[in-house]
Order: C-alpha cells, then structure tokens, then sequence
C-alpha cells in the first residue's frame, strides 16, 4: 500500500510540474514559435505514432444536415457497446417496451474485421465559453473517433466502412419505430434542441384490411404502391427522382387521412405533416424538404384551404378587398391590423410548391410519396395536380355497400345480417360518409347489440335521406324564387326599354319639327301660312 501511495504522489507531483510548465509555455512563449514547436513536434508524433485516425462528425455540410454516417455507425455501435463498453448510456423509446443502450460519452470499445484489430471511441467537444442557462449547451459537437494500424488503412477505408453502414441500416430498419412529423415554425430552428421537424411516434393502427372501400380499388392502390417501392433501378433508368404524388380528393368524412395511415403501415414509411401556413416563404420550404427522410410519405392535407393558389380565390380576394377599401381608409386601426396580418402570412407562392413537387430540389432524397388531400378537388390549379406531379389521384367517395361491409366487420364482428339487405337498398338511394356509417355502428354502451347498432344507422340513413330531400326542396324553391325574380327584372326591363324608346322617338319628332320649321325661314302661323 505505501508503494502505492508514493507511486500516485509522485505521479501528481509529475503531472503537476508538466502542467505548469505548459501553462508557462503557452504564456510566455510568442505565437510564431508555439506554431513551429507544435508543427514539428505533429511530425515527430506520426513518425513514431503507427495509428490512423478517422473521425465521423455528428453534423456535416453546407446546411449543417445529420450526418447519415454518424447514425449508421451509432446503430452499429450499439450491439457492440452492450457487450464491450464499461460505460454506457441508456436512451428510452417512447412506445417501446426496452431501453436502448449505447456508448456513453469519452467511452471505447473494441472491434476486429478480418484480423484487423480497430478501436471506437464516442467523444464530443464542448464549448468553452461559459453561459447561464437551464439547458445543456446547444453548440456541443459529438463525434465517433476509429483508430487503426496504419497497415491496414486500405481494409479498413474499404471493405470495413462499408460493413459497418451496411450493418447500420440493416439493425436500424430492425429497430426503427416510424414517426409522424410537424414542421416548427423558423423562429423555433435555432438555439436549444434546434430543429426544423417535431415528431411523435406513429401508432396509427389503420391498414389496407380495414379500410373502407372496394375491394377491386385497394387492391389498385395497393399494386401501384409495391410496384414504386420496387422502382429504385427503374427510375434511375428512366431519370426520373424515385417519387410518386398521390391526390385524394372527396367529400370530408370519406376517409382521405385514414387512407394516407394505411398506406404509411403497408410501406413502413415515416409521414411528415407540412403545415404550409407556418411556412414563411419558399426558401423556407425548401430547407424543409431538404431535411425530410427518405421513406417517408410527405403529406399536405386540404391544399385548397392551406395558400391562396388558384386565381380564382386571388380574384375573389382582391374583390373583397376592393369592397373594404372604403372602410379601411376610416378605420386607422384596421388597416394597421391587416397590414400587419400580411406581413406574417406566408408567402409560398404557386411557383415555389411546384418545385418542392418536381423540381430540382424534389430530387435531394430517394423513396418519397407527396401526398395532397383536398374536398374540391375544382380549387386546385390544373398546374398543380396534372400528371407527373400527381401521378395517381384517388377518388375518397361515400359509402357503398362493400366498404359498409367492412366497417361492419370491424366495428361488430359482422360478416352477414338480415339487415344487410336494407341497408343496401338504402346506400344506393343516399349519399353518406363512410364517418357517418362508422360512427353509427360504433356501440355507445354495454346494452348495444350489434343489431340495435345496425338499426340506429338505418334511422341515421333515413334522417339523411330526409335532410337530402328537404335540402333538395329547399333548393328547387330557391331556384324557383331566383327564376321569378329574374322573369320579373327581364319584364321591368323590357317595361323600362319600351319607355325609353318611346321617349326617344318623341324627342326625335320633336326635333324633326323644330328643324324644319328653322328651313322654312319664318315662323309658322296657324293658318299654315309663312310670315
């Protein structure tokens, strides 16, 4: 024990001495020379130093993105680290049941690769400036450190990287969870936990099964969406970015976002929901883009009430704002507030979406569905939905009798019913959505049985065709008033047309008189007689 003892004084003496001296150094010492000391002695170290160092960035590039690498090699590392690290540093999944266990910070493990003996060591670099604050720096930089012999540079550059990103993805794809995504406003890009994306974990437990809808137009989609996730070498033959828009237009209630739920499970992808009023401008939209994932499915629902696109909103627009001119211009207080209301809308313009659709940007990410839902589908501009752009629109109509079918089947077990019957009859002759029918099959309490639940939406069903009938009436005694009063407004103008013309051929025969009388020369007597 004393030996002990003496051994770490003197090691503290020695490493107390060593630093004072650098402290010394790096004071007294000028500029030039700590440059040329540090330049030579770099030297001298790799002479005698047989390593090589690689060093993986968590962050890289130009837009600062994610460093794919980085991640590749995390998901590498944490098989390894469970087995080998003394250190490590457990992460909770939401959702999952396990913890997931990785290297913890200034940790190293070891690995071999073909008889080559490599070592991996997590590090990051922490500011140096001091701040008070709640949170963890925001500028840390974490990076992975590989250290091999010099010998074996070309196996590990080569084939070994190549196995550790191949094995990456492969325990990435085993334990990824998919995640549903919200854009931040920009003010949010910055700072603590920067990022331009939010997201959730996706539970959305919607699928093709149970869908309602026909058979024969699942199974449709459904072709048409393996057909694209096995496109990569088609689409690379044929030049075209590997992406497919989809538009799904109808009535609300038909079941357009369920429908984009289930295309998210059957191709296991992530979905990123753009809010396109938070977007400032089409930059902004742009490094959106730019940080989506690929396999993922990004989603713009109800395009038509998201941006004024159409000519025909900005036309009827700028005639309300023609109409309000009057009363802007004597009320100070709302032009102020309207002005202001303009200068924090956004400014994504037609021009800007399109080429976050198919432009040269579209093109930064590989396996991406767009997806855009709207209830009037006539909003949209043509430019914005033709083929090429949107390659597939799909019609989200109401409810047939085979989607009922499958809500049955869902919501009470029910494959066939002696109500079955009528209720076909009764879709045939109304219009509703596929959320009305569920919703009434949906049992509210214990005492429910399937067949009072199948009753209530019969009665749903007539009260629909009801209200269909009574608005139908309404309408036809509407049309009917408009007719009338138009047949009345034609009368009053022709009424008007025949006054006026009437006046106008007295004026002309007055004026003829007149006329004539200043040729004769003289005035005109009773008699007839020119004076």
């Amino acid at each position: 024990m004393m030996v002990v003892r003496d051994f770490i004084l003197q090691m503290s003496s020695a490493v107390g001495g060593l630093a004072m001296v650098i402290m010394l150094f790096r004071d007294h010492i000028p500029h030039h020379f700590r440059e040329l000391f540090e330049k030579y002695s770099s030297k001298f170290v790799r002479m005698v130093y047989p390593y090589v160092e690689i060093t993986f960035p968590e962050y890289s590039g130009e837009w600062y993105k994610k460093n794919e690498l980085y991640a590749h090699i995390k998901s590498y590392l944490t098989g390894k680290a469970t087995t080998r690290a003394r250190k490590l540093k457990a992460d909770s999944l939401w959702g999952a049941k396990s913890i997931l266990l990785a290297m913890d910070d200034n940790e190293e493990v070891t690995d071999e690769f073909q008889g080559a003996k490599l070592w991996w060591s997590s590090n990051k670099i922490v500011p140096r400036g001091m701040s008070l604050s709640f949170y963890p720096a925001s500028d840390e930089r974490r990076f992975y450190r590989l250290t091999f012999h010099k010998r074996h540079r070309d196996l590990i550059t080569g084939a070994y990287v190549r196995h550790v990103i191949d094995e990456g993805k492969a325990i990435a794809v085993r334990n990824r969870q998919r995640k549903l995504y919200t854009n931040n406003p920009s003010e949010n890009w910055h700072g603590y936990k920067k990022a331009k994306w939010s997201h959730v974990i996706f539970e959305h437990p919607a699928t093709f099964d149970t869908l309602a809808m026909e058979r024969k137009k699942k199974k449709e989609i459904m072709s048409d969406l393996e057909k694209f996730a096995q496109g990569k070498e088609y689409y690379k033959k044929i030049g075209k970015a590997w992406k497919r828009g989809y538009l799904l237009y109808g009535p609300p209630g038909t079941g357009k976002s369920t429908m984009i739920a289930a295309i998210a499970n059957l191709m296991d992808y992530d979905v990123y929901d753009l809010e396109l009023t938070t977007v400032k401008d089409n930059s902004e939209l742009r490094k959106l883009l730019i940080d989506t994932s690929s396999k993922s499915i990004i989603v713009i629902e109800d395009i038509d009430c998201s941006l004024d696109l159409t000519g025909q909103r900005k036309e009827a627009k700028k005639e309300k704002e023609d109409d309000d001119d009057d009363e802007k211009e004597k009320d100070p207080v709302k032009k102020v507030k309207k002005e202001g209301i303009d200068k924090k809308g956004s400014k994504v313009t037609l021009s800007g979406l399109l080429n976050f659709i198919d432009g040269i940007w579209s093109a930064c990410g590989q396996e991406r569905i767009i997806i855009f839902t709207t209830n009037f589908v006539d909003k949209l501009d043509p430019a914005l939905i033709r083929r090429g752009r949107m390659d597939k629109h799909i019609e989200m109509s109401y409810c047939s009798f085979e989607a009922f079918k499958v809500l049955a089947n869902n919501y009470l077990d029910l494959e066939s019913h002696h109500l079955f019957d009528e209720i076909e009859a009764m879709l045939k002759e109304t219009n509703m959505a596929p959320a009305d029918v569920a919703e009434n099959l949906m049992p509210k309490s214990r005492e429910e049985t399937p067949e009072t639940c199948l009753r209530s939406l019969i009665e749903a069903i007539e009260e629909a065709k009801e209200e269909a009938k009574k608005k139908k009436a309404e309408e036809e005694e509407e049309a009917k008033k408009k007719k009338a009063k138009e047949e009345e407004e034609g009368k009053a103008k022709e009424e008007e047309a025949k006054v006026a013309a009437k006046t106008t051929a007295k004026e002309s025969k007055e004026n003829a008189v007149v006329a004539n009388g200043e040729m004769g020369g003289g005035a005109v007597k009773d008699n007839g007689v020119t004076s």
